[in-house]
C-alpha cells in the first residue's frame, strides 16, 4: 500500500498508511522503524481501521533534524494525524518506542485513547538492550545486498529462533534501501544524536506514566528472550494491572513480529475488550 501524507503543525510532510474499516488502531513503530513494522500483523486483523504513520525522519516522512526526534514531538504528530483523519479516539498499539509514545499519550491525552497495547516495552528499559540499539543506530550495514544482510541477521539478532529465512529477507527489505553504493538505512542518521541525548540524560521514572493507562484496556506482548523488557518489569506491570492481557512469545527477543500465535491471541483479546466497552 502506497503511503499518504499530511502536514504536521510545523509544516513537516509526514507519511502514513490507512486501511480497513472499524475500530481505529493507531500502530506506532519502533525507534528506527516505519509503519511497515505492522505488515505481518495486518492480514490477521478484521473489523479494524489500521493507521500506520512513519515518524518524522523515518521512512517516507520528511527529515526534520535530530532535535525534533523526541517522544514529545512524535506524540504531537500522532495526535495531529488523528485530527487530520477526523478521529476523536483510537486504540494505540505501540512497538518499543511506539509503546513509550503510547504511555505518554495515556498520560497527556487520555481521552483520545480507547486502549493501549505494548509490544516488548514497559516503564523500565534494560540498559543491555539500549546499548545494543546504540551499537547499530544511525549506521549503514556492512552487507552490500539485501540477500547478504538477510543471511547475517540471525547471527546479529540473538534470542530469535525458528525464524524462516524468508522472514529475515522481508525484514531486510522493509528496513533498508539497496543502492549502487551498498545498503543504506531508511531513516535520518541524526536519530543517533537524539537517542544519545536521551540515553545520557537523567533517568526518568516512567511508572507514573504507565499508571495513567488505568481505565483503558491494556495488553502486553513480550519476547521471552527480550533484552529490553525484563520479566520482573512485566510482572510488576501485571501486579499493578491484574486485568492486563499478557503474552510471552517464545523464540523471540526484542521485538516480536506480532504474527506469532501468542501475540495474535493477545491482540485479538485486547481488541475484543475494547469492543465490549
Amino acid at each position: 500500500m502506497s503511503p499518504r501524507f499530511f502536514r504536521a503543525e510545523d509544516g513537516a510532510k509526514l507519511a502514513y498508511r490507512d486501511e480497513g474499516e472499524g475500530l481505529p488502531v493507531l500502530a506506532l513503530a519502533g525507534l528506527t522503524r516505519t509503519g511497515r513494522d505492522f505488515d505481518y500483523l495486518a492480514p490477521h486483523l478484521s473489523g479494524v481501521r489500521l493507521i500506520r504513520p512513519d515518524y518524522r525522519g523515518r521512512g517516507d516522512s520528511d527529515w526534520t533534524g535530530g532535535n525534533s526526534y523526541t517522544v514529545l514531538q512524535e506524540a504531537r504528530d500522532a495526535l495531529a494525524l488523528l485530527d487530520h483523519l477526523g478521529i476523536e479516539r483510537a486504540a494505540v498499539l505501540g512497538t518499543s518506542r511506539g509503546g513509550i509514545i503510547g504511555m505518554f499519550l495515556a498520560a497527556t491525552a487520555h481521552d483520545r485513547l480507547l486502549g493501549l497495547c505494548l509490544n516488548d516495552v514497559g516503564p523500565v528499559l534494560q540498559r543491555e538492550g539500549l546499548v545494543r540499539i546504540f551499537d547499530y543506530l544511525g549506521r549503514n550495514p556492512a552487507a552490500k545486498t539485501l540477500e547478504d544482510l538477510a543471511q547475517r541477521l540471525p547471527a546479529n539478532m540473538p534470542g530469535f529462533a525458528n525464524v524462516p529465512a524468508s522472514r529475515w529477507l522481508e525484514e531486510a527489505q522493509r528496513h533498508y534501501l539497496e543502492t549502487p553504493a551498498g545498503l543504506r538505512i531508511n531513516y535520518d542518521p541524526e536519530l543517533r544524536q537524539a537517542f544519545m541525548a536521551a540515553f545520557e540524560g537523567p533517568e526518568v521514572d516512567l511508572w507514573p506514566m504507565f499508571d495513567t493507562a488505568q481505565g483503558l484496556p491494556l495488553a502486553l506482548i513480550r519476547g521471552a528472550n527480550s533484552d529490553l523488557l525484563a520479566r520482573d518489569t512485566a510482572n510488576e506491570m501485571q501486579r499493578r494491572r491484574p486485568d492486563m492481557i499478557r503474552a510471552e512469545v517464545p523464540d523471540r527477543a526484542h521485538i516480536p513480529f506480532l504474527d506469532e500465535p501468542e501475540a495474535l491471541t493477545a491482540i485479538h483479546a485486547w481488541l475484543e475488550a475494547m469492543r465490549k466497552d
